[in-house]
């Protein structure tokens, strides 16, 4: 269980999270049919509960509430390895 140590683990988020954050909407995402406008719901209707739905609630979210606290954490991870080193 302990394979990875906690900073190997943070790393993996990390990078994660950046590539979530980077999918282009035009380029990468409307070519699957995973953009926000083609998952649009009609007025009064239920909450989508397939999957598909909510794979693409999660990554509109990640991509707004996560996009300035990113570059907060690759600014110090990048000032840590330069300082590391």
């Amino acid at each position: 269980m302990f394979l990875f140590g906690f900073g190997n683990l943070i790393y993996i988020s990390v990078l994660l999270l950046n590539a979530v954050c980077i999918l282009s909407e035009d380029r990468f995402l409307a070519r699957i049919n995973f953009t926000p406008s083609s998952y649009e719901r009609a007025f009064g209707q239920t909450a989508d509960a397939s999957v598909k739905g909510k794979m693409i609630q999660l990554i509109a979210s990640v991509r707004t509430l996560m996009r300035v606290p990113l570059i907060v954490i690759n600014t110090l991870i990048i000032v840590y390895e330069l300082v590391r080193f």
